[in-house]
């Protein structure tokens, strides 16, 4: 009877109901339903998700009104029943002392309901939070970042300037940092009471999964902890923000370190994972746009081995890694395997490990902490500057020391090294008080409309836009810095770098990529010198020409040039006579001359990059050609028409009583040596003019040098080429044949074939004509033998030459010396015998009384026309001749030695 006063309370006992427990089905009960949150009915229903029991028509719930699902698989009391009873309007009858002690009860238990419930802090409404800290996983960043943004909540929701009329509260899972766990769990946040306002995810695979969902539910996302690139996408993530600046913030600072340390080739090894990927990307077009070249790019999934081993194999210096904590000790217990590290390398981390990240022992390693320590001394990290490095107080009233303090507090005496999340404690803080700040400046807009935060639900696009836009004028200086967000929602900040000293890290400077400033401190050290090269060091040695071989060469060459004068003057000297002008002096001056000149030659070929410029160098290879090609057709051209004027006329038996009858007009002699000489000269001036020489580099295999030095040493050679040498070489007859034992030094391979056409018909002709005796050309024994000697030596000197051409020494002194000795040769077998040649010295009597004495290398008869007294004729005096040829050896009966009036002068001398 005490229950009936409460019946036309409804509203109070249904209140009342929802409370109170009871047992039920999952069928709904008779003439009443199931009402879902957020689902169908057809959908499984996750565990802890709760259905609520309605009634139709004047009806009210007796019994549990929700039930939850358990773990079981079961629902929450399912041993009682809920159902749906009639509801009266018309009270029973009652006395009216019974009224008056239920209405006096009714009174008595409204005023103790109203006292006993609990009631929001000084009237604030809640406004909740999902959040998701990974506590365990590839980066437990959670361990601190919880307790941060635990500690900011408490300070926001005590001051009485910011959501004066409400409350923010936590309700955070451990994510492990894994996209897989992560989805389950926002499955929990989405559909199970309270609504959250905002989603704050941590890993950058976790909030890769939250940001790109979170918009179907118009909710913003607010990561603390997420670096990847790839959420810098405002198509794809049009809601999320973060206080963590993205992972490529770090590249400007990597190539501005590339570029102070002038390093133009890098290698990169990463995990394969999106963050990484994306910002290994950016890295490679920013480096491109500066001039670098990355040589090698490694990657792996977890086990590192292969990738580190390439690195070794293709000689990595500079190394970008770009890894979680967990497995960059698994990459560096494979860099102590490998030995890549040392003086000879640098290796670019991630800043934001725990600060003995390689002393940490890991069951997933077979390397011990010493090993470790010694594989990472010295590598280079680049930071975003989560900590405010100067003492000011921001929005939360605290400096960034006193917040270490304070975490150090909540921690319990923790060693920072050792809790994940340490360094990015400070943006956790700071992206709570963004998210406060953004709220409260939300307030009024919305009163302005009509609308308050605590009416937000998922399906409500305008209070989202109205935090969107908060956020995204957000501006504050924070424990971390000043707190700016850019267009796409991502954090800007200064970038800090740091080296292991020691094994410790110590700061060696700061980059402010906005304003691209690099704040150096000069304490770097080094294992070395100073900072590595980025590759083996090979150092360029041009291989020079012996100097004292070249002088002593020289020497020989200058002195042949003095015989080659001696020579000539002798020749010019002695032309008018008879034996002199029988042997046609003038292509015995060709011959000399080109003697001369390819003497001279011998000077440009032993001239380098030691001696003159490297752009000089073509005019001394203009001069090798010139001096050598002219200087050798001229001088073999001559001997050549001798002997091929001599084999014409002289071997045919059947006509050779007639053709010595004929006259040989000198002048066909001269113009056979001028068409071979004008062939040649338009030859090579037609191959200057559209070929011409230039200079060719020829490298040989790098050397190590003895010293422990980090660098090879690469031998380089220069050599005289044209684009088409062979050609050009095989255009002039003569050339042919002086190109045997030149071409090598100014090319590689030569047909020796071809170019020895000319010097082996010249030994054939020699052989034709060695027996032919004529006064026409007395020389041309003589002759014969010098092209004997001449292609001897070239024949000779021109394959090992060949061999030889990329050893400078041994190729100069094998052509030059030809070159020498052919010279030497020539000018000795044809100038030197003249000079000994038959002296005829008559006597002129007149009955036994000397009258004079002449010598002269002329026939008798003239010498006898100019003994004679003038108006006396010769007959009336006695004349005694006598033939003296020194060295040779002639006799007056040598029918070969003298003429024939000099055998009269001789028979005459007898009687």
């Amino acid at each position: 009877s005490l229950l009936l006063p409460l019946l036309p309370l409804p509203s109070f006992f249904s209140f009342l109901f929802f409370f109170f427990p009871g047992c039920a089905i999952i069928r709904p009960p008779r003439d009443g339903g199931i009402r879902y949150r957020g689902l169908t009915q057809e959908q499984i229903l996750p565990v802890d998700y709760e259905i609520e029991y309605i009634c139709r028509g004047n009806r009210v719930i007796v019994g549990p009104k929700v039930r939850k699902c358990l773990p079981n698989g079961t629902w929450t009391d399912m041993t009682q029943h809920s159902r749906c009873c009639k509801y009266s309007s018309s009270p029973p009858r009652v006395t009216r002392a019974a009224r008056g002690h239920a209405m006096l009860l009714r009174a008595s238990l409204i005023v103790l309901l109203l006292l006993l419930w609990p009631r929001p802090s000084a009237g604030k409404k809640k406004l909740y939070i999902g959040a998701l800290f990974p506590m365990s996983g590839g980066w437990p960043g959670g361990q601190a970042c919880m307790p941060s943004a635990q500690m900011a909540l408490d300070l926001v929701n005590n001051r009485s300037d910011i959501l004066p009329d409400y409350e923010l509260e936590l309700i955070h899972y451990d994510s492990m940092c894994d996209p897989g766990e992560a989805t389950k769990l926002l499955y929990d946040l989405l559909y199970t009471e309270p609504i959250k306002i905002v989603l704050m995810p941590g890993c950058s695979g976790v909030s890769t999964l939250v940001a790109e969902a979170a918009r179907m539910w118009n909710l913003i996302v607010l990561s603390y902890g997420s670096s990847s690139p790839a959420l810098s996408n405002r198509q794809r993530f049009p809601t999320f923000f973060r206080t963590h600046p993205s992972a490529t913030l770090h590249n400007p600072t990597r190539v501005q370190l590339f570029q102070k340390w002038k390093w133009t080739r890098i290698a990169t090894i990463q995990q394969t994972t999106e963050v990484f990927t994306s910002t290994l990307d950016d890295l490679e077009q920013r480096v491109k746009e500066a001039g670098i070249e990355i040589s090698v790019r490694q990657s792996f999934l977890t086990d590192p081995a292969v990738a580190v081993k390439n690195l070794k194999r293709q000689d990595a210096r500079i190394i970008v890694g770009l890894f979680y904590e967990t497995e960059a000790r698994k990459v560096f217990c494979e860099v102590f395997k490998e030995k890549l590290y040392g003086k000879k390398y640098v290796w670019f981390l991630i800043g934001w490990y725990a600060d003995n990240w390689f002393k940490i022992k890991d069951p997933a390693i077979n390397c011990t902490v010493e090993n470790m320590t010694e594989a990472v001394e010295g590598h280079v990290t680049t930071e975003i500057v989560m900590l405010n490095p100067e003492t000011v107080r921001g929005v939360s009233n605290m400096t960034s020391q006193e917040f270490i303090a304070a975490l150090m507090s909540r921690l319990g005496g923790k060693n920072p090294e050792e809790t994940g999340g340490f360094q990015e404690a400070p943006l956790a803080y700071d992206a709570v008080w963004a998210l406060a700040l953004a709220l409260n400046k939300t307030v009024a807009p919305l009163k302005a409309k009509g609308r308050r935060l605590e009416d937000f639900n998922y399906n409500n696009h305008d209070i989202t836009s109205e935090i969107y836009r908060a956020l995204n004028t957000s501006s504050f200086e924070g424990v971390s810095g000043q707190v700016v967000f850019d267009a796409q929602g991502s954090r800007m900040a200064m970038t800090l770098i740091e080296q292991l000293q020691g094994g410790s890290y110590k700061k060696i400077g700061y980059y402010d990529s906005s304003q691209k400033n690099l704040s150096w401190f000069g304490n770097d050290v080094w294992i070395g010198a100073g900072p590595p090269a980025d590759r083996t060091v090979v150092i360029e040695e041009y291989r020079f020409l012996s100097q004292k071989l070249f002088a002593a060469v020289s020497v020989f060459a200058g002195l042949g040039i003095l015989l080659g004068i001696v020579c000539l003057t002798f020749n010019i000297y002695n032309g008018n006579v008879r034996y002199i002008q029988n042997s046609q002096p003038y292509l015995n001056n060709m011959t000399a001359v080109g003697c001369m000149m390819a003497l001279a030659a011998v000077f440009p070929l032993g001239i380098d990059g030691h001696h003159v410029h490297r752009s000089q160098f073509p005019v001394v290879c203009q001069f090798r050609l010139w001096l050598l090609g002219l200087g050798f057709s001229l001088a073999y051209g001559s001997m050549f028409t001798k002997i091929w004027w001599v084999h014409t006329l002289f071997t045919k038996k059947d006509e050779k009583k007639e053709k010595k009858k004929q006259h040989l007009e000198p002048w066909k002699l001269y113009a056979t040596v001028g068409v071979l000489l004008a062939i040649d000269f338009l030859s090579l001036m037609i191959w200057q003019i559209v070929d011409p020489l230039h200079i060719t580099v020829e490298k040989f295999t790098k050397e190590a040098p003895k010293e422990d030095l980090d660098v090879l040493i690469q031998p380089l050679l220069e050599h005289c080429s044209s684009e088409k040498m062979n050609t050009w070489l095989g255009i002039c007859p003569l050339f042919f044949s002086f190109s045997v034992f030149f071409y090598p030094l100014i090319s590689q391979s030569v047909p020796l074939s071809l170019f020895g056409l000319l010097l082996l018909l010249g030994i054939f002709l020699a052989y034709e004509t060695k027996s032919v005796s004529t006064e026409k050309i007395n020389d041309h024994r003589a002759v014969g033998m010098a092209i004997y000697n001449v292609a001897v030596l070239c024949l000779i000197t021109a394959p090992v030459t060949m061999i030889l051409s990329s050893q400078q020494d041994a190729s100069f002194a094998f052509a030059s010396l030809a070159i020498v000795f052919s010279a030497y040769i020539t000018l000795v077998v044809l100038f030197v015998p003249k000079e000994e040649s038959p002296v005829l010295y008559c006597v002129l009597h007149e009955n036994d009384k000397l009258l004079k004495v002449r010598s002269e290398r002329v026939p008798p008869t003239e010498i006898q026309t100019s003994l004679t007294p003038r108006g006396k004729k010769t007959s009336q005096y006695r004349h005694h001749c006598l033939i003296v040829r020194l060295f040779l050896g002639a006799q007056c009966g040598d029918s070969t030695a003298v003429s024939a009036e000099h055998q009269r002068c001789c028979q005459n001398k007898k009687k």
